[in-house]
């Protein structure tokens, strides 16, 4: 399961179970641990994960923040956590103060559901007043995912990380600005939109004017926007489906003749080709109807078994994988749906495949 699917899981754990969690702790145990070990880190290592992380404050002494991620021994983000139900606009104050006090570059005030990740772009060693970026599980924005991602344990580079973050602190702001100028216009705004297209005096009448015609432009180029992108959509949809079409009609030659393909069967086959979309891509996963079984080929001209289904019994219905050793493996499937489970195992014997034969497509196997 990549990042943003785990995270997507989360966040219909979170949606599924606030109403249940009634204090910060369990707060911490349901949502925010679960949030750390996406990111790659083990919530259980002592040596990466220091729960109730002492950062003293001047005279205050045994002052602790909830979490502290560390990397060769040292501190790398903060974190303070509150109750789901906290509004963390209040408590940014605490994580500033913990922040001064530490060598960590990043900190991170979250609920559980809405993360505000903080750093130092306006002052060295003072946390911003305002985060760079905001991820909020019950409404996850692709792009925040993207750049969370950037914190993941295997990716984790504070100097990019912290480069980066100039860059979304002024976009988002821009983004806000630029939201705020689409619902109601600045007079500064429009006079300098309309000096472009009005060479006259901008007088309070025009100004009223302008202002009018700038909120209808703003809102038919949003929508001629949305309307192009989503025949662009439609179209590239059906360019794929007369494509799936074309490889269904290819894979069914003479070899097939007189077997009847079940709906049940190509249900099959259109589960393993989604599973293996990503990896190998879909102009590649045939099917080849057998008297006995159904076989899922990678490419029509090598032919290389990637499974076999096992569907002429009405009362059981199997699944076979093929080990490197060319052993074919059986399990029985309750549903089509449990072909699910076996994605992992898809994926490897046609990726197997494919760095053996992908290029030399000379060799053929039924």
């Amino acid at each position: 399961m990549d990042f943003k699917d785990q995270l997507k899981q989360l966040s219909d754990r979170v949606c599924r179970l606030k109403e249940s969690i009634l204090t910060e702790e369990a707060t911490k145990n349901a949502f925010i641990m679960p949030f750390l070990q996406a990111l790659g880190y083990d919530v259980f290592n002592p040596l990466e994960v220091v729960p109730e992380y002492t950062c003293d404050i001047g005279i205050k002494q045994g002052e602790k923040i909830d979490y502290a991620i560390f990397k060769d021994g040292e501190p790398i983000i903060l974190i303070e956590c509150k109750h789901w139900k906290q509004n963390l606009n209040q408590h940014e104050g605490q994580l500033l103060r913990y922040f001064h006090n530490s060598s960590a570059k990043f900190g991170i005030l979250t609920n559980g559901i809405e993360y505000l990740f903080y750093t130092d772009l306006e002052e060295t060693n003072k946390m911003d007043k305002k985060p760079f970026l905001e991820l909020n599980f019950e409404n996850l924005k692709e792009n925040a995912v993207e750049e969370v991602k950037k914190f993941h344990k295997s990716y984790f580079d504070s100097e990019a990380v912290y480069g980066a973050a100039s860059e979304l602190k002024y976009m988002k702001e821009l983004k806000t600005i630029i939201n705020s100028e689409i619902g109601n216009p600045s007079e500064a705004f429009v006079k300098a939109l309309a000096k472009q297209v009005y060479e006259g005096v901008i007088s309070q009448k025009w100004l009223d004017f302008f202002t009018d015609l700038v909120k209808r432009a703003f809102t038919q180029t949003i929508n001629e926007i949305i309307s192009d992108r989503l025949k662009s959509a439609l179209e590239t949809e059906k360019q794929v489906e007369v494509q799936e079409q074309q490889n269904t009609e290819t894979a069914a030659t003479p070899d097939n003749y007189g077997i009847e393909t079940t709906e049940e069967e190509l249900e099959g086959f259109r589960i393993v080709k989604a599973i293996l979309r990503k990896e190998i891509g879909p102009d590649r996963i045939f099917y080849r109807d057998n008297r006995s079984y159904f076989n899922i080929i990678l490419d029509d001209s090598i032919r290389k078994t990637i499974c076999r289904l096992y569907f002429n019994n009405p009362s059981k219905k199997y699944i076979a994988l093929f080990g490197q050793d060319g052993k074919e493996s059986k399990t029985e499937l309750k549903n089509l749906d449990d072909i699910y489970s076996h994605s992992d195992a898809l994926i490897q014997i046609a990726l197997w495949h494919n760095s053996r034969f992908g290029k030399d497509k000379s060799e053929g196997e039924e």
